[in-house]
């Protein structure tokens, strides 16, 4: 008897810069993510309502103007969807007191691949 593939976790990414999420997303399916691409913190939010699937979310911290920053984006999620782990990266410095959510994770940019999909799956892993 063989066992049903998994289905791969479903990761949602939120960049602005459209070449790096480019090169995130094909790094997160390349390790076998199923990802949903956003390019603003409402767009996200969207993709929330309309995805009871999202397993975790990455988010950068800067987005465009008249959007929120990914700060206030993961502590939304953390409140509305408690179970969906958020990954926090930037280039920009690192987070300040109140900035993040309860047990989120933050990685700077630039980050390498490999280090990325280890600390996606260690999110997952937490929240199993």
């Amino acid at each position: 008897m063989t066992e049903e593939p998994a289905e791969p976790p479903v990761v949602l990414l939120v960049e602005d810069d459209g070449l790096l999420l480019m090169e995130a997303s094909d790094t997160l399916a390349e390790a076998g993510f199923s990802v949903l691409e956003a390019s603003h913190a409402d767009r996200a939010l969207d993709v929330l309502e309309g995805r009871p699937d999202v397993e975790v979310l990455m988010t950068d911290v800067d987005m465009p103007m008249g959007s929120m920053d990914g700060f206030a984006l993961a502590r939304l999620v953390a409140h509305r969807w408690p179970k969906i782990p958020v990954l926090i990266v930037s280039g920009m410095g690192t987070p300040g007191p109140g900035d993040m959510p309860e047990g989120a994770r933050f990685i700077p940019k630039p980050y390498a691949p490999s280090m990325l999909v280890r600390t996606l799956k260690a999110c997952l892993r937490r929240a199993a």
